[in-house]
């Protein structure tokens, strides 16, 4: 993966220090463009700061940009530089099994414990691997409980001040110290809902995983052919029950939802139980919750990517679940609790380092899902400059999404914006999504290799295309130094509607 995601070597060395120094240049045509994108009348009544500096930290461009305003998903930008300073870019989540009592040749008196600390990349494959281990030292029968150890982090599940039309859905997906994902965008919490052309005017609904901890109320049916793909689904709020409805043509591709699961530590131990039975190992007793006795003999064990590795799918794709998990992780490490007030405090600790003071925003998640997230473009600029400086830099500016690069793992939430244009390759930045709010901030190098810094926020947008309004701004920052700098750039048409959500969050874009 790591290395398809490396750029070409020339670019880096500009971004990560090897350009020649930075000389004063006259930025007067940048700022009149600057001001002419910013002057659409689509823009009227919308909030829109932004600020532009050069690698040394000399502001090109400031408009607003000192007001506080919801940084979506650029909250992550904050989360995970913590993460890389707090827990180290070769932190790993490890999730063990534990048994309590004696053994009797194939019979394990007392508890089997299954005990996670957060690994959002638990797939159920991973969980069938525990379980082979623990046949692997001949167990075949457990004469007590299946406990699920979750204790690593707190029970809160959800975020403050999170949507609650968004909780059935995997970006919106609860947190738990054991988690399990359905692929390998690592969506923790999360099952597929997929749902195809079935027999007798039915459809037919399955689950990836596959797993008896869901039910499925299918009401759905097969269309004619040629006929409107209607289909629905949803969950009951508080419980396990998806409801289908709705009808795909006989002749339709399968459409798949990515929905959240209620309680993710019970989908976790219902994957665990099910994979022992698979490799012959039988657990007399139920499924319940509780932590790993001081005595239990550790059994089994499975480490995660580092945290340098998870970078790609949690920046590009804007993985909610993982910087909620990360903060919690990072409470765990500074404070020994695993909550959002620990971690979150840990962030906080990490930003004077990087010139911004925490005292002068709010963060009260890793995500930006939360409505009460407030930082400034200047803010995250600094942030942005100041990361250039650590060890760690080039792998965390592979990890942002790429301008127009269409590899999901590479472009990631740009993967379709900006092709063909100054700023492909060349705009590594991170976006932002939420219901009236956009953002983007990055880093753009432009046409005479020089590296910029910029953070672009936009809040209370009605009816606009902030999209384009961001890819303009980060184009003409690209083409800085060329013949097409100097050509007037006119304002743009911004008339549409901005997204409501991150674009990987709908798994279309």
């Amino acid at each position: 993966m790591r290395a398809r995601l490396v750029g070409s070597l020339a670019l880096i060395a500009l971004v990560f220090g090897g350009a020649a120094p930075v000389v004063a240049q006259d930025r007067a045509g940048l700022t009149a463009d600057l001001d002419t994108i910013l002057s659409a009348p689509a823009l009227a009544g919308a909030d829109v700061g932004l600020v532009v500096r050069t690698a040394d930290g000399q502001t090109v461009y400031s408009r607003d940009a000192g007001r506080r305003q919801q940084p979506a998903s650029n909250a992550k930008l904050v989360t995970s530089v913590a993460a890389l300073d707090v827990l180290g870019p070769d932190y790993r989540f490890e999730t063990t099994v534990h048994t309590t009592g004696r053994r009797h040749g194939p019979v394990q008196d007392g508890d089997l414990y299954l005990r996670g600390t957060g690994d959002p990349t638990m797939l159920a494959a991973d969980y069938d691997a525990l379980a082979k281990q623990v046949a692997d030292q001949g167990i075949r029968f457990v004469s007590g409980r299946l406990v699920a150890d979750d204790t690593w982090f707190d029970d809160v599940r959800l975020g403050v001040s999170w949507a609650w039309d968004d909780e059935p859905f995997y970006y919106d997906a609860q947190v738990s110290a054991l988690t399990a994902a359905p692929d390998t965008d690592y969506d923790a919490g999360s099952i597929i809902v997929r749902v195809q052309p079935g027999a007798n005017g039915k459809a037919k609904v399955t689950t990836e995983p596959p797993t008896d901890y869901v039910t499925i109320a299918n009401t759905a049916v097969t269309g004619p052919a040629g006929s409107a793909n209607t289909i629905s689904v949803d969950r009951v709020h508080g419980a396990n029950t998806f409801t289908v409805t709705g009808s795909i043509p006989v002749n339709g591709a399968a459409t798949s939802e990515w929905m959240a699961v209620w309680e993710p530590t019970g989908y976790a131990a219902a994957l665990f139980r099910a994979a022992l039975g698979r490799h012959g190992v039988r657990v007399l007793g139920p499924t319940t919750r509780g932590a790993v006795p001081t005595a239990g003999a550790k059994v089994a064990t499975r480490r995660s990517m580092p945290l340098r590795e998870l970078l790609v799918p949690f920046l590009k794709l804007s993985n909610n679940l993982h910087a909620e998990i990360l903060v919690k992780a990072m409470g765990r490490a500074t404070k020994n609790q695993g909550t959002w007030s620990a971690g979150l405090a840990a962030v906080a600790g990490r930003l004077p380092a990087y010139g911004v003071d925490p005292a002068r925003l709010s963060l009260r998640d890793g995500s930006g899902l939360s409505r009460m997230d407030q930082i400034s473009p200047d803010q995250l600029a600094s942030l942005l400059g100041a990361a250039r400086g650590r060890p760690w830099f080039p792998e965390w500016y592979e990890a942002l999404p790429i301008a127009g690069k269409t590899d999901r793992l590479v472009g990631g939430t740009l993967r379709n914006r900006m092709k063909g244009t100054a700023a492909e390759g060349r705009v590594h930045a991170k976006t932002g999504s939420l219901t009236g709010v956009s953002s983007l901030s990055g880093y753009a190098t432009t046409a005479d290799g020089q590296v910029l810094v910029f953070s672009l926020v936009t809040n209370n947008a009605v009816g606009v295309n902030l999209k384009a309004m961001e890819d303009t701004v980060a184009i003409r920052l690209a083409q800085e130094g060329s013949a097409a700098a100097r050509t007037a750039t006119s304002v743009p048409d911004l008339e549409g509607q901005t997204s409501d959500v991150e674009c990987s969050w709908v798994k279309a874009c």
